[in-house]
């Protein structure tokens, strides 16, 4: 009865008001999770965005990811048979930063002729916005110059750690909780040991801007997403450069 008056607390509208930043919310839904499955296991708990509403935030208290989405990713050409490059850009809710990042990249990778030999994808360290479109201001921004997003959302999986040679993530927090759930998986299936080195920092890659995270611009209003675009085309040009110099193996196949 305890952990049911704790539940019922942690439920109340008081601790659930809606707010500019996600952090208290994602703190509360977390450990209402938590206790639900500590306290009571038959019940199968899921915390839905049309329930705890939780956009692409900075913030986050661990990935909520299933590993039992486990699709591999082809890393080679079906045409060709050549091994491709594969890039992976991870945010949170793989709404905002990651499909743009995404949607840049590739759109780079296009204007140089090598979109044979890259594998380019991006997912969210949550599934809250699982089978989403990117956030329609988003795709407008991006729109305007001239780079369509077309990215369904979905969360990173174990899977990811073997297909893809690069994972970007956007900012501190995802990349520990992309650190965190290859440190879960590494354990229950088998992935490559040195996997973990893959995982970088989009902004260790800007050669224009000083800022060392992409900023989450759900709350703000138009120039947080142009901003962000900003940030985005000097990371990914630095980016397919450093990709092109140090695999050349690949690309002067």
């Amino acid at each position: 009865m305890k952990s049911l008056r704790c539940i019922s607390r942690l439920t109340s509208p008081h601790n659930l008001q809606p707010c500019h930043s996600s952090h208290s919310l994602s703190r509360n839904s977390s450990f209402l999770v938590l206790l639900l499955r500590t306290q009571f296991p038959s019940i199968q708990t899921s915390l839905s965005h049309s329930n705890f509403r939780k956009p692409d935030s900075s913030f986050s208290s661990g990935p909520v990811i299933r590993s039992s989405m486990a699709a591999s990713t082809p890393t080679t050409s079906a045409e060709t048979g050549t091994k491709l490059f594969s890039v992976i850009f991870v945010c949170l809710g793989n709404i905002c930063r990651s499909p743009a990042a995404e949607g840049v990249f590739r759109n780079l990778v296009n204007k140089r002729g090598l979109d044979s030999k890259f594998r380019i994808d991006s997912a969210g360290t949550i599934d809250y916005h699982e089978g989403n479109q990117a956030d329609p201001r988003m795709r407008q921004a991006s729109k305007r110059r001239g780079i369509e997003i077309t990215s369904i959302s979905r969360p990173i999986r174990p899977s990811d750690f073997k297909d893809f040679d690069l994972i970007l993530a956007m900012d501190k927090q995802n990349k520990d909780d992309i650190l965190d759930a290859f440190n879960r998986w590494k354990f229950r299936e088998p992935l490559p040991d040195e996997a973990h080195k893959k995982v970088k920092l989009m902004c260790s890659y800007c050669k224009r801007h000083d800022e060392t995270e992409v900023p989450d611009p759900y709350y703000g209003g138009p120039q947080g997403f142009e901003k962000v675009l900003d940030l985005l085309e000097d990371a990914c040009e630095s980016l397919l450069d450093t990709i092109l110099a140090e695999n050349k193996h690949i690309f002067d196949s």
